[in-house]
């Protein structure tokens, strides 16, 4: 296949993809679509829950591992929206629909590129794809459930609209939930130890506190209580607990076990992270991929927002077609020339790592 016959192959799979929908969690439709373009392009595969991947032909267990993964379960569409998020419509060059830009037009760029190379005899390297579930909520049964089935993973490519640009590094996420604990009372008498109150120190401590360490490509580590809460539901009782949450953004300077022990030190409330599998991660600057984007005229930078690459235990980059900006948003889309140069990009650093 010449690069256009791969970029009419992408398009068409990503308008089926639009039109079948692909909540996380339901993501059974486009697997099986994913499934079926790969049985008639003759790849075999395999699939793991709404998982599918699959190895270039001639697969050679003594080379490196490259992965070629993106996502494709969506979020629930935008209540916004003044098209139907299901129909894959072209207009003044765009594709609209849901997850065509998140992360749709990746993944078929990504399936478009592991085509040209499918049958490469010569390949340095063997490359693996896969199109997995889960992403938007970081779920176990996405891309973390199929590793263990995966031979060991060199370096990867997560597919995520970057404009094409090379995010080279990407923050981890800590979710906290933390509890202050009081003594239930009265209102109205001098009763009870109002776990509110016992909360607002930790809680500014939280807004002001600066973790000293700042990332050149990621800025400073940020902490954000975003949901409070108590148990009482009457107006006339002293609070006994208040619950509240944290939103930690992690960055490549500290790993979640030295914010924790760090964040615990200086609060009084109890602290439980939900998980810590969401890690920050960087690439040096000096890998080759890297390098073969910079020579390709590509842009690095960092980026605030966290997907499959936080699960993915080996080197690796965040790029792709697409712009972040469009992602969640009402009537979303991709523009079609940005799938062309999408696959392009990949073909192209590909190419100049052999």
């Amino acid at each position: 296949m010449w690069n256009e016959k791969l970029y009419d192959v992408a398009v068409a799979l990503l308008k089926q993809l639009i039109a079948t929908p692909s909540l996380s969690r339901e993501e059974d439709g486009t697997a099986q679509v994913i499934s079926d373009f790969l049985t008639a392009m003759d790849i075999p595969h395999e699939r793991h829950l709404n998982n599918i991947w699959a190895l270039n032909k001639h697969y050679n267990p003594a080379k490196r591992n490259i992965l070629l993964n993106s996502h494709h379960d969506t979020v629930k569409p935008n209540p916004q929206y003044t098209r139907d998020p299901f129909s894959p419509d072209v207009e003044d060059g765009k594709l609209f629909g849901l997850g065509s830009n998140d992360a749709g037009g990746c993944l078929v760029s990504l399936i478009a590129t592991f085509l040209h190379f499918y049958h490469r005899t010569d390949l340095s390297y063997n490359i693996i794809l896969s199109a997995t579930a889960e992403e938007e909520i970081s779920g176990v049964n996405g891309v973390e459930s199929i590793l263990s089935r995966l031979p060991q993973i060199d370096f990867a490519i997560v597919g995520e609209p970057t404009q094409t640009q090379l995010a080279i590094a990407e923050k981890g996420l800590m979710v906290l939930d933390c509890t202050s604990t009081g003594k239930a009372g009265h209102a109205a008498r001098e009763e009870g130890e109002n776990a509110l109150y016992k909360a607002l120190p930790d809680l500014t401590w939280f807004r002001d506190y600066r973790f000293p360490k700042v990332s050149e490509t990621l800025g400073p580590v940020k902490m954000s209580v975003t949901v409070i809460n108590t148990s009482n539901k009457a107006h006339n009782v002293v609070p006994a607990d208040c619950t509240f949450v944290v939103d930690v953004r992690a960055t490549d300077q500290y790993t979640l076990e030295e914010l924790l022990e760090t964040i615990s030190t200086h609060v009084g409330c109890e602290v439980k992270p939900r998980s810590m599998r969401m890690r920050p991660s960087f690439i040096p600057m000096e890998h080759p991929f890297v390098q073969a984007g910079l020579a390709a005229g590509k842009t690095t930078y960092g980026s605030p927002t966290t997907s499959d690459q936080a699960l993915i235990p080996a080197t690796s980059v965040k790029m792709g077609p697409g712009d972040s900006a469009r992602s969640h948003t009402a009537d979303e889309y991709i523009f079609l020339e940005e799938i062309r140069n999408g696959i392009d990009s990949y073909i192209r650093l590909l190419e100049m790592i052999q």
